[in-house]
């Protein structure tokens, strides 16, 4: 049993070939960390989409649909630069989301209720300020190095 790749191990270890019922406690603590994790990068995915398209759509669009102009709260330099900034991001998040997927999310033995107010405040509000973060920074970037119209 102790040969083998990591995942077989814990696979494993999750076989109660001795009837060791803290053997199932375990396997139901592993299980509420996988829907944790889960969870938590779906959520952080969503709101990350929604925050890149807010910050994109009135770039795009301010030049031709006026009242868009009060939505751009970036004020990004060029729709060029929106879109290219944006990119960018995408390209530098999806691999920094690699540890969380491998790690897991923390379980903690919090009720329902408790555990999704924390998943959402951490994993949901990190997912919306983060682009508008990066995308701007990465704007400011570009438009230094002179790499944008």
């Amino acid at each position: 049993m102790n040969s083998g790749t990591q995942a077989a191990k814990e696979a494993g270890n999750m076989v109660d070939l001795d009837s060791n019922p803290t053997k199932l406690l375990e396997v139901v603590e592993i299980g509420k960390q996988l829907l944790m994790t889960r969870g938590a990068l779906t959520t952080f995915s969503i709101a990350n989409d929604v925050a890149k398209y807010f910050a994109i759509v009135p770039a795009l669009f301010a030049g031709t649909l006026p009242w868009l102009v009060a939505m751009d709260v970036m004020h990004l330099h060029s729709p060029t630069s929106a879109i290219l900034s944006a990119v960018i991001f995408n390209a530098l998040i999806i691999p920094a989301l690699i540890p969380v997927a491998l790690r897991g999310v923390k379980y903690v033995p919090l009720g329902a209720d408790a555990l999704l107010r924390r998943n959402l405040l951490i994993w949901g509000l990190g997912g919306v300020i983060m682009p508008f973060a990066g995308i701007k920074l990465i704007d400011l970037v570009l438009v230094a190095l002179h790499l944008t119209v």
